[in-house]
């Protein structure tokens, strides 16, 4: 069952993603609406103001590296899960650059270690071969992710904090861990990195810190930092960032460390849309289908992965309105299908199409099965209009092969 479309949009940001020149746009193509990311950008800072916390901008999530400039104003850097998003975190953005990886190999280690902030490990046994690939390296603060065994994630796909996840050690495993590794391993950390959300209000974060110091407690004094990690919907209508601010000001002020967030969606969440072109209208057993030059499987694998179902600007749910189509890709794969849509008039080939909230979990998660062509990237603003920083063809699809 596909969870609820894209969240609700203020009539401001509707309008403001509606004045996108679709026809001007080359298709497909995603567009990164400026001024509605330089909001987002304004309300996180606000939030760090407020609270003391620091904010990164998660690179796994949105990496549109053009947009950098204006990002860079206002959060303090990013936070990578390995080597390659980190040094595009430091070429393309400076600032703090932290990075977190399930596993890193010794040479990874030694490439980052240059340049990163922070390295995050996954249990006590990466941390102590972390220690031994870092002799002889400059060292960065080092952090290990906890598990705090609580989640309200529904889908257990994004879910960090699933039975037998990978990501993140529990208490039990650490000290059982710790019991066979130098004694005083613990305390060459300087902070701890927790990640139980997706898509959540601040009472979820709430309820997990609560778990979280249960469990771990006894390890924060003398930390420099907490990382509350991602998931924060903070920039969505209705969150509540009152009680945000307040329980990172509890943790501050009771452990007298820094708190870290590093939402990535939250950042990009209704900057973006994607533009797709109606290509034929067929019809078998009973609906009307409308195939795209677009791809759910190539360019927003979300929706099958999740699955949701994005929204479109001027369409609505099945039968909503008066003419029902099926939306489906360009590749060979069966269920390469967005969903059903109605729309108030009859599609008509050549027909331009806006999905919207396609900034965030796209372009980072595109691939080119069958060919696909990759979508371009475009950049608007009320100021400066409509450009299109990259375009993709043949031959970016041919060097990812031999």
């Amino acid at each position: 069952m596909a969870q609820d479309p894209t969240p609700p949009l203020s009539e401001d940001s509707l309008a403001a993603l509606a004045s996108i020149p679709v026809q001007e746009t080359p298709s497909p193509g995603y567009v990164v609406h400026l001024d509605q990311l330089e909001k987002n950008c304004q309300l996180l800072q606000t939030v760090a103001e407020c609270s003391g916390a620091k904010v990164l901008l998660a690179l796994k999530g949105f990496a549109c590296f053009s947009t950098f400039p204006l990002i860079r104003k206002y959060l303090k850097g990013t936070s990578s899960s390995g080597l390659h998003e980190a040094l595009l975190a430091q070429e393309s953005f400076g600032g703090e650059v932290h990075v977190y990886s399930p596993a890193y190999k010794p040479e990874e280690i030694q490439a980052l270690s240059r340049f990163a902030r922070s390295l995050v490990f996954n249990s006590a046994q990466q941390l102590n071969k972390g220690l031994t690939a870092l002799e002889g390296h400059r060292r960065p603060e080092l952090g290990l992710r906890v598990n705090p065994e609580y989640s309200e994630v529904e889908v257990d796909l994004y879910d960090p904090c699933a039975p037998s996840t990978r990501l993140g050690t529990t208490r039990a495993a650490l000290d059982h861990a710790t019991a066979n590794l130098p004694p005083d391993l613990l305390k060459q950390i300087d902070g701890l990195h927790f990640h139980a959300l997706c898509e959540q209000d601040a009472d979820a974060l709430e309820h997990t810190t609560e778990a979280f110091e249960a469990k771990f407690a006894d390890l924060i004094p003398g930390l420099k930092w907490l990382n509350f990690g991602g998931g924060h919907h903070i920039t969505r209508l209705g969150y509540d960032l009152e009680k945000l601010i307040r329980v990172i000001k509890s943790f501050r002020e009771r452990y007298d460390v820094e708190v870290y967030l590093e939402p990535s969606e939250a950042v990009a969440l209704h900057t973006g849309v994607l533009v797709v072109t109606v290509l034929d209208l067929i019809g078998t057993s009973g609906h009307q289908i409308a195939i795209l030059d677009s791809s759910a499987t190539c360019h927003m694998p979300d929706v099958l992965e999740m699955p949701y179902r994005p929204s479109i600007l001027g369409a609505g749910q099945p039968n909503a309105y008066a003419h029902t189509y099926r939306l489906g890709g360009m590749s060979c794969l069966a269920g390469d299908v967005v969903g059903d849509y109605s729309f108030p008039q009859p599609l008509e080939i050549g027909q331009r199409l806006t999905f919207l909230d396609m900034a965030h979990y796209t372009m980072v998660k595109n691939n080119t099965f069958n060919g696909v062509p990759l979508p371009a990237i475009s950049l608007y603003s009320e100021t400066n209009g409509l450009e299109t920083v990259r375009s993709f063809g043949y031959e970016d699809y041919r060097m990812r092969l031999s």
